[in-house]
């Protein structure tokens, strides 16, 4: 019997169909347009009312109305002269970003507060470039963190190697620094680029008195009247971010003598010299004299003979939130006394799970007049981030992250900061400031019932096939796109869930519905991923989105999506229905 080759054909075939428009779509078109034909403005108006209870003026309409026609119809005068959408502009309309966005843009909630109120849009290390121990620093992420809104930037300030002039870089490791000048410079173009309300600027101080008070004079001179500083060194109540718009605020630790002569008499020119008051621990430091004395070798000179530098009375001044680490012991740290002035207090993420655990409510009380600043743990060299609900759920207002990393962490991030239209302060919930008669605050440990259910509905999706090379998914056929929905936020509400998958489509239409009971709405997130199956290998990513819960407008809404690190993709976007229930 002969040899026979059998040669098999694939057909390629990465047509995009138009997908059938949801029932609920259709019904709301029908209810609100009268003849079932065409939506007037007027209709338009009222639709939106009864979606979410906000007015909409009529003008506001008839702008939407023109806005859809130009864009859908700008070749046909005729259609955009007739002043009124089809059920196909309407669904068009449904399912823009742009024109029914999930969240409202705006600032909505009371800025009045004092800032201990709020969640604050807080970085770490802010200057890094990359990874926490070889990446360079620059000013540049330090530009691209407030443009998100990023309200507090860390800079960690170290002498440079001469002792005469300040650098900042992650101290003990082989980043490269950049100038304290670079980064100043930066903030003050940028501050208010996203946001009118104050940032803070928290500084890891490693200099002499000498240094302190050059950099009093840089900081001085480089922001002028947008500097803040309290009359009153000692602060009974913190500002309100109202107050303090366009201002910037410096948070540090009041200067103490410059080291302690017990530390330094074990240092010496060929030793290594180690700073402990600094937030990660990295290896030691080495600091090495040179044949020509600065200010700085003097003064350690001083400090070998026993004498003491007085710290530097102009950097004191700067300090508007006056910061410090736990000491006598977490329980005595967290005390809050009518006679204790208004604070920071910083803490690693592994130093809040055991405060959480031992001292919860304490935590609370803490936070209900002081600041309390999270950081991530040292280990994290490759900037990655920790679960930020623990800090939020204890009312810490500064919950510092890696902006520069990545990951579901920084997305639950992304998603809270949405919230008071983007501008990075977040009102606490009031359950987090209540006292009870005999001091009793919130107890996250509580064992908590449901307030509401959270009903959601995953419609459709479009606009991949915009944004993707037609093979980024499968080499011979469209996507099977499935979206996963569920809840970060307090334990008893964390939850996924997920869609069917669609096979072989770029316009997938689920039409699936689910409800979340709800004991802590006021800290849920809303997790939305998209993925395409893949049935060897690791499900291809197709977006992601995080929003507040308590911001998301009830009724049908074009949920847009991100990709990894967070930018908004062009087209590819969700239709959802959101109400409670």
């Amino acid at each position: 019997m002969g040899n026979y080759r059998v040669c098999y054909f694939f057909t390629r075939n990465f047509k995009v169909t138009e997908a059938e428009l949801p029932s609920d779509v259709k019904q709301a078109f029908n209810t609100y347009s009268g003849d079932g034909n065409h939506m007037t403005p007027d209709q338009l108006r009222r639709f939106l009312h009864d979606a979410d209870g906000h007015t909409v003026s009529i003008s506001d309409a008839e702008l939407i109305v023109d806005r859809i026609l130009h864009k859908r119809h700008h070749h046909l005068a005729k259609l955009i002269n007739r002043k009124s959408l089809s059920l196909h502009d309407f669904h068009h309309f449904l399912f823009s970003t742009e024109l029914n966005p999930p969240i409202r843009s705006q600032v909505h909630q009371d800025m009045t507060a004092p800032l201990s109120h709020y969640f604050i849009y807080t970085g770490h290390n802010s200057y890094l470039t990359g990874n926490q121990l070889s990446s360079n620093c620059s000013e540049v992420p330090i530009i691209t963190a407030l443009k998100l809104g990023v309200r507090v930037i860390e800079l960690d300030l170290w002498p440079n190697l001469s002792k005469n002039n300040v650098h900042v870089l992650h101290g003990r490791t082989l980043t490269s620094p950049v100038k304290l000048m670079e980064c100043l410079k930066a903030i003050k173009e940028y501050a208010f680029v996203a946001s009118p309300y104050p940032v803070i600027i928290t500084l890891e101080d490693h200099l002499t008195p000498y240094l302190q008070a050059k950099v009093a004079q840089m900081v001085t001179e480089t922001f002028g009247s947008m500097l803040y500083s309290s009359e009153s060194e000692n602060l009974e109540e913190l500002p309100t971010p109202e107050n303090l718009k366009y201002r910037i605020l410096i948070s540090t630790k009041t200067p103490k003598e410059y080291l302690e002569t017990e530390d330094v008499r074990r240092c010496s020119s060929s030793q290594k010299c180690q700073v402990s008051d600094v937030d990660d621990g990295w290896s030691e430091k080495s600091f090495k004299s040179g044949s020509d004395k600065s200010d700085h070798d003097v003064e350690t000179e001083d400090l070998l003979k026993g004498k003491k530098s007085p710290s530097s009375p102009i950097y004191k001044k700067l300090i508007a939130i006056h910061a410090g680490k736990p000491k006598n012991g977490l329980k005595n740290a967290l005390k809050v006394e009518k006679d204790k002035l208004v604070r920071r207090l910083s803490l690693a993420e592994q130093a809040l799970e055991k405060a959480a655990e031992n001292h919860g409510q304490d935590v609370v009380r803490f936070t209900q007049k002081n600041i309390l600043r999270i950081y991530p743990k040292g280990t994290r060299i490759t900037s990655s981030n920790y679960k930020p609900l623990i800090g939020w759920l204890h009312g810490a207002q500064m919950v510092a992250f890696n902006m520069q990393g990545y990951g579901r962490s920084l997305w639950l991030m992304h998603g809270m900061f949405r919230a008071n239209g983007g501008c990075g302060y977040v009102k606490k919930p009031d359950f987090l400031m209540r006292r009870g008669p005999t001091n009793e605050v919130f107890d996250p440990k509580a064992k908590l019932q449901p307030k509401t259910s959270f009903r959601v509905k995953v419609y459709m999706g479009d606009g991949w096939h915009l944004d993707f090379k037609k093979t980024h998914f499968d080499k011979y056929s469209p996507p099977d796109f499935f979206t996963r929905v569920g809840i970060a936020g307090a334990s008893v509400d964390k939850v996924m869930k997920k869609t069917k998958i669609k096979v072989d489509n770029w316009t997938p239409v689920w039409n699936e519905e689910f409800t979340f009971p709800l004991a802590v709405p006021e800290l849920a997130l809303l997790r939305v991923e998209v993925h395409s199956y893949n049935m060897s290998e690791k499900d291809d990513f197709a977006g992601q989105i995080c929003l507040p819960v308590s911001e998301l407008r009830p009724g049908i809404r074009a949920i847009p999506l991100c990709n990894r690190k967070g930018d908004q993709y062009t087209s590819a976007r969700l239709l959802m229905r959101f109400e409670f229930i």
